[in-house]
């Protein structure tokens, strides 16, 4: 028996997440740095990271308020991007869907681009697991991440300035987001529909208030979703 094996659901979530480790902790520092010069206190500052607790949101928020953009903009913009968090619990339903609700309630909360993607793809890996043992696992995923989301939003925030402009914070951003979406590419309309949308952002760069983004996600999600109604046609789908 193999020590990979022998792991609970739980601990076996904690080790398949650790990578994330690695970007996690610049990318909650920089979200701290970034609040701080905006203006907002520490206890804004956590209390933001706390009740939202979507690291791309936040960013977007927090830009656009630096900006000066109106206050729905500021809201619509964030609430867009965590249209996200939807279709990641409409994929996770058939999974653990019928856990108890506290269960599920705690699942959602911790719901995050990094524990989803680690989730699902042991869950389609091994669909003979259990609700309790997919609930576990998803906790354990989340374990790594949220904590140190909570810990270094804080030593951002008070921190600020201090910490130097030649440490680049900012590289854990398009990292963190390109190592959960490379699995992730697993068929033809997940390509068009990250295709499309990068294509499409640079085209809409200069819409005000960064809107562009979200013009490009959904014309992503458009694309997406008529590749494979087309490949089910074709019968070429999986």
């Amino acid at each position: 028996m193999t020590s990979t094996t022998r792991k609970t659901p739980y601990r076996q979530g904690i080790v398949d997440s650790s990578p994330f480790i690695l970007v996690i902790i610049p990318f909650a520092s920089l979200f701290g740095v970034l609040a701080a010069e905006a203006g907002l206190s520490v206890i804004e500052t956590m209390a933001f990271s706390i009740v939202v607790i979507a690291g791309a949101a936040q960013f977007t928020a927090l830009q656009l308020m630096q900006e000066n953009a109106p206050t729905v903009i500021v809201l619509i913009s964030a609430l867009a991007v965590n249209l996200r968090m939807a279709m990641y619990s409409a994929s996770l339903t058939p999974y653990i869907g019928s856990a108890p609700l506290w269960q599920r309630a705690l699942c959602a909360y911790l719901t995050v681009d990094q524990s989803y993607v680690v989730g699902v793809s042991k869950f389609e890996r091994e669909p003979d697991m259990t609700v309790p043992q997919r609930v576990a696992y998803f906790l354990g995923a989340v374990t790594p991440i949220v904590p140190l989301w909570y810990l270094f939003t804080y030593i951002g925030a008070v921190l600020g300035a201090q910490i130097p402009q030649s440490w680049a914070l900012d590289f854990a951003i398009p990292i963190t987001f390109l190592a959960m979406i490379a699995p992730m590419f697993r068929t033809a309309a997940h390509v068009v529909a990250a295709l499309v949308a990068v294509i499409v952002s640079l085209l809409a760069a200069g819409v005000p208030y960064s809107l562009g983004l979200m013009i490009a996600g959904i014309a992503g999600m458009m694309a997406g979703a008529q590749t494979e109604l087309w490949l089910e046609r074709k019968g070429l789908a999986k």
